[in-house]
């Protein structure tokens, strides 16, 4: 059968990939690691040192993760050949065909996993912390920026990850000022931090009764969360904290006492605020959290060695600063989704297209 020699065929370079990623994943020194965790994790007073502990336990976790991806890429490709051999044997096309689909869906997970070890940067498998705020284009850029924060909470919940919403502004006539969450997992950071940056959307507005095109402009943040024994020096004098009552649906916490915290980094006029916690004390922690990742991001960005030299470099949310622009009238961003454009799906095409741009990113590093 025509299906089953191509994959044969196919297959001969399929065991040199895998090959290659497990000598790119260093397998042998992967699996030393995991012996000397496994030992040190059966030691008696091991969770005496609690923090440590769970250290250690999510680092045996994450080594735990990619074996495991090996192996279960090794046996699945063992499988296959199974399959074909018995397809053949037996001349049964549906079997054929289901092992073209197996075999596609292996080559897909094969390609993710050798994209994952470029993740290699010192905060690359970290949780991110994102921000996207509104720019230019009125309530279109409001509009614009919600459907940005949706795109990227889909993404994330494609691929496994946790959101948090630390900080959510609600404008209340269409779309969000800003909002800042967290997104929780393995190397969450690695593949976000290439959206940093200003996004151009250009489309037929919903806001405009004449139905003409118009242009909005958000910025997206990206950030790492940085461990909680990575200590960072802030003085006192130059952080401003103020305190404001919560946005929201309401509740018992929300809309009834002075819960949620901005604090200002006076040095670099950085502002960060959250006020989805239950409390004010949760608050100013998880701000706290916030302003020290984004600090140490552009500390390692400016090569500074103290924090006293930062400066703040952020450029107008507008026209000329753009890292990419989402063209959906005359033509869509990419040809495929162009029924979807023409249509008004806009949705559609962003969440079908983000992994497209985000590998590619990764791929030209």
């Amino acid at each position: 059968m025509i299906e089953v020699d191509q994959i044969r065929f196919e297959l001969k370079d399929a065991h040199d990939s895998l090959e290659d990623l497990g000598a790119a994943l260093d397998l042998e020194s992967l699996r030393q690691s995991l012996d000397e965790l496994n030992t040190t994790s059966e030691q008696p007073g091991f969770w005496d040192e609690h923090e440590r502990a769970t250290k250690l336990l999510k680092e045996k976790k994450r080594l735990e993760n990619k074996i495991a991806l090996y192996d279960d890429l090794n046996s699945d490709l063992e499988e296959l050949e199974i399959m074909l051999d018995l397809a053949e044997e037996e001349d049964d096309a549906s079997l054929a065909e289901e092992s073209q689909i197996a075999y596609r869906r292996w080559t897909k997970r094969l390609e993710d996993a050798k994209l994952a070890t470029l993740l290699d940067g010192p905060y690359d498998s970290n949780n991110a912390i994102v921000t996207v705020h509104a720019g230019s284009g009125g309530t279109d850029a409001q509009d614009w920026a919600e459907m940005l924060l949706r795109m990227y909470t889909r993404y994330a919940e494609k691929h496994g990850y946790k959101v948090k919403i630390y900080d959510f502004q609600d404008l209340g006539d269409g779309g969000i000022k800003s909002a800042t969450f967290l997104v929780e997992g393995e190397n969450a950071y690695g593949y976000l931090k290439n959206e940093k940056g200003v996004h151009r959307i250009v489309r037929i507005s919903p806001f405009d009764s004449q139905a003409r095109r118009h242009t909005a402009f958000s910025s997206v943040d990206v950030m790492p969360e940085i461990d909680e024994d990575i200590n960072v020096d802030i003085a006192s004098e130059d952080i401003r904290i103020d305190t404001f009552r919560a946005s929201g649906a309401g509740g018992q916490h929300i809309n009834k006492t002075d819960s949620a915290v901005r604090i200002t980094h006076l040095p670099t006029n950085i502002v960060v605020s959250c006020q989805n916690e239950r409390s004010q004390h949760q608050n100013k922690e998880t701000a706290m959290k916030v302003l020290m990742s984004k600090l140490i991001e552009l500390k390692e960005e400016e090569h500074k060695e103290s924090l006293a030299e930062l400066a703040g470099d952020y450029s107008q949310i507008t026209w000329g600063s753009q890292i990419r622009s989402y063209v959906f009238h005359p033509y869509s961003m990419v040809k495929d989704h162009r029924t979807d454009a023409e249509t008004g799906n806009v949705n559609a095409v962003m969440d079908g297209d983000l992994d497209l741009f985000i590998n590619e990113k990764l791929k030209q590093r």
